[in-house]
């Protein structure tokens, strides 16, 4: 089993976008990971949704131009950039990118990624977590590109089932990868406006999303009045929040999850074994995690090493 997985980590290191590898930085910046580690782990005691924010930060990016960090560029003229687009409004987090960036390069200048400083940023969010560590594959580039309008090509919390499936295809991801990058939903808050929808107006027969259980909805309407768009306003994703673990599935299959999309895992046989796997089996669900994080973070069509993660060179 090991040697089988280490035969596939090589071939997904190999297959999209830049050579990455596990080695990259073991002779010209071998102190790269700790460095980041210490950075997130500092944040964190301070702000215990750090972890969420870099966790979320990471899919983002990804799921854009791949991860070559264009989500962490500032928008430049007349250009708006991709963390200036509404899905990410609510993004945050972004100095401890930036606290790490400038001590690597006190160290070893123009040679780490600000790519590969989210990738490590987002498994170490895992790892502070409670969840697993693995080893990330090294080497992306970062982008040169960042539009605010592309933002619209992130999956919504609204999406259903099949329009998932969709959105990750077209990146090269497996149902297998969509129910188990979901499970990244354990962690953080979410604001009204992204389930504002099941709870209010569903459609013309229930103003009560049916999937939605009846004692949860009852109290996002308290917590998200129909009148009240305040900005702040939202709810925890499970109650362990902060912890990863395998809650969000269990939610799923109590119809307490958030969000429509979540919600929507159930409507296919395939995803809905997983999630019944995973509710049941917290190894399964983080044997798959890491997989599909491999998978995922490997995407990659960036072009330089930036010196500075909000402006290119």
């Amino acid at each position: 089993m090991a040697i089988l997985f280490i035969l596939f980590l090589s071939f997904m290191i190999n297959s999209h976008g830049n050579a990455l590898s596990l080695n990259h930085y073991d002779k010209t910046c071998p102190d790269v990971e700790t460095i980041v580690a210490n950075a997130v782990k500092s944040a964190a005691k301070k702000d215990n949704n750090v972890p969420a924010a870099l966790l979320r930060m990471h899919f983002h990016d990804c799921f854009i131009r791949g991860c070559d960090g264009s989500v962490l560029l500032n928008s430049v003229g007349k250009n708006k950039a991709e963390k200036d687009g509404p899905p990410n409004g609510s993004l945050h987090a972004f100095y401890v990118i930036d606290n790490a960036k400038k001590q690597i390069e006190a160290c070893c200048p123009g040679v780490v990624s600000c790519a590969d400083i989210l990738a490590f940023a987002a498994r170490d969010a895992v790892v502070l977590s409670g969840g697993p560590t693995w080893n990330v594959p090294k080497g992306r580039k970062d982008g040169r590109t960042s539009k605010a309008s592309e933002t619209s090509l992130l999956p919504s919390p609204t999406l259903n089932i099949s329009q998932l499936q969709k959105s990750f295809s077209q990146r090269g991801l497996s149902l297998d990868d969509l129910v188990a990058l979901s499970g990244g939903h354990t962690l953080g808050f979410s604001h009204c406006s992204s389930f504002k929808n099941r709870i209010f107006n569903f459609n013309s027969t229930n103003g009560i999303d049916p999937s939605m259980h009846p004692s949860l909805a009852g109290s996002l309407r308290n917590i998200c009045p129909a009148k009240n768009n305040g900005r702040n306003a939202g709810a925890y994703m499970d109650p362990s929040s902060t912890t990863f673990d395998n809650n969000y599935y269990k939610l799923i299959l109590q119809r307490k999850a958030l969000f429509s999309s979540d919600q929507s895992l159930l409507g296919f046989p395939k995803t809905r074994n997983l999630v019944n796997k995973f509710a049941n089996s917290k190894e399964a669900f983080i044997e798959a995690f890491v997989r599909s994080m491999i998978k995922m973070s490997s995407i990659n069509g960036g072009q330089e090493i930036r010196k500075d993660c909000r402006v290119i060179n």
